[in-house]
């Protein structure tokens, strides 16, 4: 079976939904931002910081292999970093081996989600204007490679969750 990948903008709720997708599914979870925190032993805005975003992105483009590796021999449900979708090796292998599902949210629930986090580095400074251009960027890449586009505003992360397990359940994805 595919592994079920969510991608979206900050504040989608990703790792929230995916972690209930996980359970509702009985598959496991990963998340490509924590697996790259664990393997290096720092924050995303410490590798930010310290060793820049060029650096992050190619540790965040192998967490997505090492993902998408071991979803070969196990169920998986993933949550990627909002910009890992932008990598075209990444994408490339979304494309053929992934049911892909674009958790969508207005700017305006994002921004009471993420408000001025410093956990994500790229939304530091004027994170409302940041996020518009950050999805102005990547939207049409969310839409080219989703399978299935869940808008989240409005609904609870099992709710979100439930209608993911659905999609996915009932519908046969054809890449």
């Amino acid at each position: 079976m595919k592994p079920v990948v969510l991608i979206g903008p900050p504040g989608a709720g990703k790792t929230t939904i995916g972690v209930k997708l996980a359970k509702l599914m009985g598959r496991r979870f990963l998340d490509t931002d924590r697996m790259v925190e664990e393997q290096t032993g720092q924050s995303i805005g410490e590798i930010f910081t310290g060793q820049g975003e060029a650096h992050f992105r190619d540790l965040e483009r192998r967490a997505v292999a090492q993902a998408m590796t071991e979803a070969a021999s196990q169920d998986l449900v993933i949550a990627l970093g909002g910009g890992a979708p932008l990598d075209p090796v990444s994408a490339e292998m979304l494309r053929r081996e992934a049911t892909v599902v674009f958790l969508d949210v207005s700017p305006v629930v994002a921004a009471r989600r993420v408000g001025l986090n410093d956990a994500r580095p790229l939304l530091r400074e004027s994170p409302r204007k940041v996020w518009r251009e950050l999805m102005a960027q990547r939207r049409p890449v969310y839409e080219a490679l989703a399978d299935r586009t869940v808008v989240v505003d409005g609904l609870m992360p099992g709710q979100v969750a439930a209608r993911i397990a659905r999609l996915v359940r009932t519908t046969k994805v054809a890449k």
